[in-house]
């Protein structure tokens, strides 16, 4: 348990001990003001009357602090307190208070011996630089257009959504929340995926989902997250007006909405709506804290993919607010004997040429399989990329992916099927959903149809990649001999 040291108890630590005492470790308060020890010790604050300047006094603490604050007023004392503090505590992390109008030689001081200097100056600047700067400008944009929207908004998330996009709307509906709006979850498709599953049920938020007899002339208002336009990737009429747009994917056309932040720097859309609960004044639940954290941790595949400095800034931000034995529980449930199927068929269905491994799992009975399936033959020796792909209900989907990013798999995927469906994704994680049409008549589906999905699916995915100018490995296709019988082998959105 983490432990923790605060010395002095001037108005400054005074108004954050309500906030640092409800974090989870031991805290001390070492004070010699004897009116604060009183008034602490009525709060419930575990505080000790006693110079803090005292190095035997604070050799004395039941335990070693990892973290110490000194915050008096005074800006002398402060930088005494910190000297005697360093020289007990050496690997402690240690915040001091410059105090008011602290001199050039006490700012100096501390500069020396402190980890992080709270000089009250710089952090007005720096608030007032969050609220009128770019962020701030954001901000208040988007109050206005919550403001303007009328009762009921619809926050819409991509089809069969996963933990970001999940998140995000959760995240944008609070705001909503804050300023009148009454905000609904919504999404088209399903959420099989068994993480997403206990995701949803184990933080329990409510979700409405959508079909093609949803009444939407019922909402004032459309917001979409984690993706950017009304009919790709959700089933929202191509021309169905958009309020808010709030995205991390790149875009490949236009975005018309009153009100768009999109921002393809970050890893997840989760770390754009942190951004805005901290300049927001809402209050940061451990729920919301928690679908933040694991929507972040998700789109970067555990902070491996995509990462950017925002996207731990956030994750710092909100680690201390989230349940990590809830986010346990999510990251480990159990696997659906349709998922386990799947993974297997496309272990034995996988055909590989070069380093690409390409498989055919036929019928689908749940979509978010493809992704674990893909993931899983990625790990295949000698396998830099895989596209795994099956049929359900008249559609065909597929889900590739890839180590490292020579090749943009969302380019290549929009390339190869964006003229007979939908396609896109990120460079190493991408996905594409294709109407069957005509091929759905094909009487001996278990044969007949599959071998002419597998036909156009690999031949167009394979020429696709090849046509890149930096393809995988140089020439995607297997060297003569080459031999890959003996070797062992979320819902995330695939967009």
């Amino acid at each position: 348990m983490t432990a923790r040291l605060v010395l002095g108890a001037g108005p400054l630590v005074r108004s954050l001990l309500d906030e640092i005492s409800t974090d989870r470790g031991e805290l001390t308060v070492l004070t010699s003001n004897e009116h604060r020890v009183d008034t602490l010790r009525t709060d419930g604050v575990s505080v000790e009357q006693a110079d803090p300047t005292d190095r035997a006094t604070l050799s004395s603490v039941d335990r070693p602090p990892e973290t110490i604050i000194v915050g008096t007023d005074d800006g002398e004392r402060n930088a005494t307190i910190a000297q005697a503090a360093r020289s007990v505590f050496p690997d402690a992390m240690l915040v001091v208070y410059t105090g008011v109008d602290a001199s050039p030689a006490v700012i100096e001081t501390l500069g020396l011996v402190a980890d992080r200097v709270i000089d009250p100056g710089v952090a007005v600047t720096e608030h007032l630089s969050q609220r009128i700067g770019q962020a701030g400008v954001r901000i208040r944009q988007l109050q206005r257009v919550l403001r303007d929207v009328g009762d009921r908004l619809a926050i819409v998330m991509h089809d069969n959504p996963d933990p970001d996009a999940i998140a995000s709307g959760v995240a944008l509906a609070r705001l909503a929340d804050a300023v009148g709006c009454d905000p609904e979850l919504c999404y088209y498709g399903e959420i099989t995926h068994q993480e997403n599953r206990a995701f949803v049920n184990l933080l329990d938020f409510d979700l409405v989902t959508f079909d093609d007899e949803t009444d939407l002339s019922a909402y004032d208002g459309f917001a979409l997250v984690d993706h950017s336009r009304p009919g790709v990737n959700d089933q929202l009429p191509a021309d169905t007006p958009i309020d808010i747009v709030v995205d991390h994917h790149p875009p490949r056309a236009p975005i018309e909405a009153r009100f768009v932040d999109l921002r393809s720097d970050v890893g997840a859309t989760s770390t754009l709506l942190v951004d805005y609960l901290r300049r927001f004044d809402s209050v940061l639940d451990e729920t919301v804290a928690t679908g933040l954290l694991f929507g972040i941790s998700v789109d970067t595949q555990e902070f491996r993919r995509e990462v950017s400095p925002d996207d731990f800034e956030a994750a710092a931000y909100l680690l201390p607010h989230a349940n990590l034995d809830l986010l346990q529980r999510i990251e480990d449930p159990s696997m659906s004997a349709d998922t386990l199927d799947t993974i297997g068929r496309a272990i034995t269905n996988r055909r590989q040429e070069g380093s690409v491994l390409l498989s055919c799992v036929g019928e689908l009975q749940d979509r978010d399989a493809l992704a674990q399936a893909a993931d899983r033959l990625l790990d295949l020796q000698g396998v830099n990329s895989t596209l795994v792909y099956g049929v359900k209900d008249g559609t065909i989907y597929a889900s590739a992916r890839a180590r490292g990013t020579d090749v943009d798999l969302g380019e290549v995927l929009r390339e190869a099927f964006g003229q007979i469906g939908s396609a896109g994704g990120h460079a190493d994680m991408a996905g594409a959903q294709i109407t069957l049409g005509v091929l759905d008549s094909i009487e001996d589906r278990d044969e007949s149809l599959h071998e002419v999905v597998r036909a156009v699916v690999d031949d167009r995915f394979l020429d696709a990649l090849q046509s890149r100018p930096n393809h995988l490995l140089g020439s995607v296709y297997a060297a003569p001999g080459y031999d890959t019988t003996d070797e062992y082998l979320d819902t995330e959105s695939d967009e």
